[in-house]
């Protein structure tokens, strides 16, 4: 194999290509890139048998083939060659040579065929969505997205498609975040994407107007965005109806600035942390809202003065849990529902209905 290609191109091709490579592998190819030419162009890949990231370069091709070479090694060296055409060759030993400018290099290759294939895609449904409102929905909840690997499904978030809505939902039994965005779609689809698919599809280079595509098979999924593909395996098991969650009714309300509420609670968790658990008292009443927080650092009170509809109530929430709603927020004004000191807090936007965050709250001894 033997091909001439932009420096600049390549470097960026590699460095998003790598974030899907095997950290450790029982295969060692999984540990590199899969390199080969198509035509005028050069294919890069990067696969850990649950998520796979490709792209297409253009290249001067002038002999056709295929090497895996270390992502890591291969990715130092391309990242700081000079900004010039690099020139990649290798021979029937899989050694690689890399040449730009008056830089060159020799590295040791693993033959392609040890490279395992990419999961064939079968679609059995489509949709597209822009760039900027895919990301939107995924930041606005992935902070949600469960850690506890004994319950998989909860590893990643819910992509609901249903009567023209796209919903992203993600729980980890202490909070849920909901993304609800109208799409041109008419199908009825559910299916549950890992949270690091998610976090890689929030680091591709598309631009904010631009349509990805998202093409759903059996047991993966598909995401074209910024001449990048993602694939990836989905999360298999029957998910909460989250819907059912939601108190339908609420005894106490308020609608209130976010950035002051967000400031107030996080000035109270400076004395709250993983090794001094302890909850955030939120009394709501008389037009007024009173944090306290109580550890063997201290004490620490604030409050706000806004208006409130309905019955007082005394709740506790974990700091993180609360702070990460907040922060998740990205409107002026925001809405919180409760409904009594043992039920869930919901939050949504003052004026919509694009997003909801519920947290479960702690008890107060």
């Amino acid at each position: 194999m033997k091909f001439n290609c932009s420096k600049t191109d390549l470097s960026n091709a590699v460095f998003n290509v790598q974030r899907g490579v095997a950290v450790k592998a029982s295969i060692p190819s999984l540990e590199g890139i899969l390199i080969r030419t198509r035509n005028s162009e050069i294919n890069l890949t990067g696969y850990d048998l649950e998520m796979g990231i490709t792209t297409n370069i253009e290249a001067s091709i002038a002999e056709p083939g295929e090497i895996v070479v270390s992502a890591k090694l291969f990715g130092d060296i391309i990242r700081k060659l000079p900004e010039e055409i690099v020139t990649i060759e290798t021979d029937n030993r899989n050694v690689t040579y890399i040449t730009c400018g008056n830089a060159s290099f020799q590295i040791v290759g693993i033959s392609s065929e040890d490279y395992p294939d990419l999961p064939r895609i079968e679609e059995t449904d489509k949709f597209y969505i822009t760039s900027s409102i895919l990301k939107d929905m995924i930041r606005k909840t992935i902070y949600a997205v469960s850690e506890n690997k004994s319950k998989p499904i909860y590893t990643g978030s819910l992509f609901e498609l249903k009567n023209g809505y796209l919903s992203v939902v993600a729980i980890d039994g202490f909070r849920m975040g909901v993304r609800k965005e109208k799409i041109d779609s008419d199908s009825d689809n559910q299916f549950v994407i890992p949270k690091k698919t998610q976090n890689e599809i929030l680091k591709l280079p598309a631009a904010d107007e631009e349509s990805v595509e998202i093409i759903i098979a059996q047991r993966h999924a598909l995401f074209k965005a910024g001449g990048y593909y993602v694939i990836t395996r989905l999360l298999e098991g029957e998910f909460l109806d989250y819907n059912a969650t939601v108190p339908l009714k609420y005894k106490t309300e308020l609608v209130i600035n976010t950035n002051i509420i967000t400031s107030s609670v996080d000035r109270i968790s400076l004395l709250s942390n993983e090794k001094l658990p302890s909850p955030i008292v939120c009394s709501f009443g008389d037009d007024r809202i009173t944090f306290s927080c109580k550890t063997t650092m201290g004490r620490a009170n604030d409050s706000i003065s806004t208006v409130i509809s309905g019955e007082d109530v005394q709740i506790g929430f974990n700091n993180k849990y609360l702070l990460d709603a907040l922060r998740n927020c990205d409107c002026d004004e925001i809405r919180l529902e409760l409904s009594g000191p043992v039920s869930p807090m919901i939050i949504r936007p003052s004026k919509s209905d694009d997003f909801l965050h519920l947290i479960v709250p702690m008890r107060i001894s």
